[in-house]
């Protein structure tokens, strides 16, 4: 009995003296959360995502805070309190890595197993890490580049080995140039330039049939699918100034894009054509080309490879579904981006929600491939053919411009209604899995 009466005096004294780890205070849990909000929404988090992980991490560090996006910038304020903190963030990059170990921390904070203090340092480890290396970066655009030809009907095997090495050439610029300037708007200029020459030198030393597509696919992968789609979506959202100038990025990138590949053939001495329609291409290649462009653009989102199977399969399965489609059924290519897009959302949202993974890391790298890059860069070429030839231009040329044009805006619509429509659908019906 005396033992036992020495022993608890013992633990009480050892409580006693064993320092408690203090709450943060309000200004680290604001730089903490500011933080988290930085590095989810400078790598392309979808802005819902940003903001409500970023508030769920304050909560879990003691403050109750709002988080503000705009583009430049984010506010953090904490309600209740007149203290809050700006910081400069633009959502330029797409790194879904970093996102992923962002929100791994988030969670670990929320569920108790990180302690508050680490939270800082762990966050910052999670913003240094390291893209997707130059070998595997250079190598998966040349496979998304020659993936996205065959998808649009180009399958022999010369103008197949033109895209891929105009692409691979291209990344490889795209990797330099990113050593020594930070302007984001240099590289796909580049790029596309590289792919008009490339296009340009194949067609006047008759080296391939399809100089167009050529051109077009190298291009087709520098096009910012996730940047116009996160911009729909943040309009739909009612985020209208952060949408418009979301979509304002992207389309300087596209006429950068575009006017890179004029400027490439013109530098040559070669005059790029409209495309004609793409031949069917068999399901079997189509699907499995579809699988290579998910595989490709989930490297240069810097997707850890462990996640890459799941969205390689539901891409594979949408392809299959929008090739039925548009080959059997006969319908055209914005309702089978609609549907390939909604088959997408209805797959991954119930699974990143369980697995605590970004729903932009799986749904977007699965659809992304069905950007109307081809649609863009026809309508660019026919507006650049129609100022050449003046007021004497057929009207062919002029339907021609209309339908790719109108298309294009279509199936961008068609694919932000497909992805955004059943994620907001699941949000409200089903909770959130702890």
């Amino acid at each position: 009995m005396l033992w036992l009466l020495d022993r608890a005096a013992q633990l009480t004294h050892l409580k006693r003296e064993t320092p408690c780890p203090e709450p943060l205070t309000c200004e680290a849990a604001l730089k903490t959360t500011a933080l988290a909000a930085t590095l989810l929404f400078a790598h392309r988090q979808t802005t819902e995502r940003t903001v409500t992980a970023a508030e769920q991490l304050g909560r879990a560090l003691g403050v109750t805070g709002t988080v503000l996006p705009y583009w430049g910038e984010l506010t953090v304020a904490l309600n209740g309190a007149p203290i809050s903190q700006i910081v400069p963030a633009k959502p330029l990059g797409v790194d879904m890595g970093r996102v992923l170990a962002v929100t791994t921390v988030i969670d670990q904070v929320c569920h108790g197993t990180l302690s508050a203090e680490a939270a800082q340092s762990a966050l910052e480890s999670a913003g240094r890490l390291p893209p997707a290396s130059t070998p595997h970066f250079t190598l998966f655009a040349a496979i998304g580049a020659a993936s996205l030809g065959v998808i649009f009907g180009t399958l022999d095997a010369t103008s197949l080995l033109l895209i891929a090495t105009s692409a691979a050439i291209g990344a490889l610029v795209r990797r330099w140039l990113s050593g020594f300037s930070n302007n984001p708007l240099i590289q796909p200029l580049c790029a596309a330039f590289i792919g008009g020459v490339v296009a340009a030198a194949a067609g006047r030393l008759l080296l391939s049939d399809a100089a167009t597509m050529v051109g077009f696919c190298p291009c087709m992968v520098l096009v910012p699918g996730p940047h116009i789609l996160n911009g729909a979506i943040d309009l739909a959202r009612t985020r209208i100034a952060l949408g418009i100038a979301r979509l304002a990025y992207a389309g300087v990138i596209v006429l950068l894009i575009c006017a890179g590949g004029l400027f490439g053939f013109t530098a040559v001495g070669a005059n790029l054509a409209i495309a004609g329609p793409s031949p069917p291409v068999p399901l079997v290649i189509d699907v499995i080309a579809a699988g290579c462009a998910v595989a490709s653009f989930g490297t240069f989102f810097s997707m850890p490879w462990r996640l890459l199977a799941f969205p390689i399969a539901v891409g594979m399965l949408a392809h299959a579904a929008r090739w039925a489609l548009i080959s059997v059924v006969g319908t055209n290519a914005a309702t089978g981006a609609l549907v390939a897009c909604t088959l997408v959302s209805v797959l991954a949202t119930p699974v990143v929600d369980r697995l605590h993974l970004p729903f932009a890391a799986v749904a977007f790298s699965a659809v992304v491939s069905l950007m109307p890059g081809f649609f863009l860069f026809n309508a660019a070429t026919g507006l650049v053919e129609l100022v050449s030839i003046g007021p004497t231009a057929p009207a062919a040329l002029l339907t021609s411009i209309a339908t790719n044009g109108a298309t294009a805006f279509l199936i961008i619509m068609a694919m932000t209604f497909g992805l955004i429509l059943p994620r907001m659908l699941f949000e409200r019906v089903l909770p959130a899995p702890a």
